[in-house]
């Protein structure tokens, strides 16, 4: 029997770094909107930042992960993060000497998404190296709980921070990121012992797209997921909205959408006890989102979305784990950076639309209406989805 997860220094270096980057992410998060509003007077150069970081990721995405399954996993993750520090230590320079440059922001937002681009395949491809494939499901369901107590916690920590000084949240997530840099150096993520044959990008990405379409049950899981994001996503605004059309006021806005972060770390604490098929678990949590979604229409008060909320959020862990865990186990490991950069591309291609068509629905039919539309499409995915070939082979690399 092998070491516990939790005896496993490497992994738990990793998280521990990553818990600390992601939490640092989410000060700067709600903070940059706050700052940019007292600076200029608008929201509107806080979009374009939070848009300049996005579309340099998705464009640096998949060359990313063509140059972690060539370079050494371990030093492409030290190096994105230590870089991610620097940039964000020259956000918080920026602000301290009264500069606020908003073409520095936003030159220094493209290289964080760059960086971005690289820590994930990069992180992906290290935990698959030091986690065996019997303990993948516990370590991607700590790695889940990871995300959402980030996600808990990092508001109001944020604006408190904020409030000791503008710069405050800045130089938090520049420490962040330090220290996971710290420690991905210190868990010693091993090299791949063979050397891959230089090539082509296009012919590595070739090769990467043509071994997904041979997997037909994970073809057709990422179609699942490109459906359920822009769903999924769509959805948030027409419940801001909602509760604003019953009445709620902002501060019950903000702790309806608190059940997210409740839900997804009750979720990621269960998860590893699940044992399903993962086929069926994406049925099934395809049903819980529909329901749900039809389920915070009911007329119960501003307050009630929070509950079926926190439902649907308890069940995403339970859907990313499984999924994780399989697709993780069967990718052969040399082809680990290039696959993580391509499901995320395109399970999350139309993500982008999603606010614009929930804001859409929300403004012509209203938050309930616009909530049922899109719990109806879903349970119509789930009805799909249980009726595809969703099954991959047990296959380990």
């Amino acid at each position: 029997m092998g070491v516990p997860l939790r005896k496993n220094v490497q992994f738990q270096l990793l998280w521990f770094g990553g818990a600390v980057s992601q939490l640092g992410t989410q000060l700067t998060t709600y903070a940059m909107p706050l700052l940019i509003f007292a600076v200029t007077g608008s929201f509107f150069w806080a979009g374009v930042i939070a848009g300049v970081r996005a579309t340099t990721l998705l464009l640096a995405q998949m060359p990313a992960g063509v140059w972690v399954d060539r370079w050494d996993r371990g030093k492409v993750l030290v190096w994105s993060q230590t870089t991610q520090a620097a940039a964000v230590a020259a956000m918080a320079a920026n602000v301290v000497t009264g500069l606020d440059s908003i073409p520095l922001f936003l030159a220094l937002a493209a290289v964080d998404g760059v960086c971005t681009a690289f820590a994930g395949p990069a992180r992906s491809t290290a935990v698959k190296a030091v986690v065996p494939p019997e303990q993948l499901r516990t370590a991607f369901a700590q790695e889940e709980a990871r995300g959402h107590v980030a996600w808990l916690a990092g508001p109001s920590l944020g604006a408190l921070l904020y409030g000791f000084g503008r710069a405050v949240p800045f130089v938090a997530d520049a420490v962040s990121f330090l220290v996971a840099a710290v420690c991905a150096w210190f868990a010693e993520i091993p090299a791949r012992t063979e050397q891959r044959p230089r090539r082509r990008m296009r012919q590595d990405l070739r090769e990467a797209w043509g071994w997904l379409w041979h997997q037909r049950g994970m073809r057709n899981v990422v179609a699942i997921f490109l459906t359920l994001n822009l769903l999924g996503v769509a959805s948030m605004i027409p419940v801001v909205a909602l509760v604003k059309e019953r009445g709620g006021p902002d501060w019950l806005v903000g702790l309806v959408l608190t059940g997210v972060g409740v839900g997804g770390v009750l979720g990621a604490l269960i998860s590893p006890k699940v044992t399903a098929r993962h086929d069926r678990i994406v049925v099934a949590v395809l049903v819980v989102f529909g329901v749900c979604n039809l389920a915070m229409a009911l007329p119960f008060g501003a307050w009630w979305p929070f509950v079926p909320l926190m439902v649907t959020a308890v069940a995403t862990p339970l859907l990313n784990v499984s999924v994780s865990a399989v697709f993780t186990a069967m990718v052969p490991d040399d082809l680990m950076g290039r696959m993580d950069a391509i499901l995320t591309v395109a399970s999350r291609a139309l993500t982008p639309l999603a606010p614009v068509l929930g804001a859409f629905a929300a403004d012509v039919v209203g938050g309930a209406v616009a909530l049922m539309t899109f719990g109806a499409l879903i349970l119509l995915t789930a009805l799909v989805a249980a009726f595809t070939d969703l099954r991959t082979p047990q296959r380990l690399s």
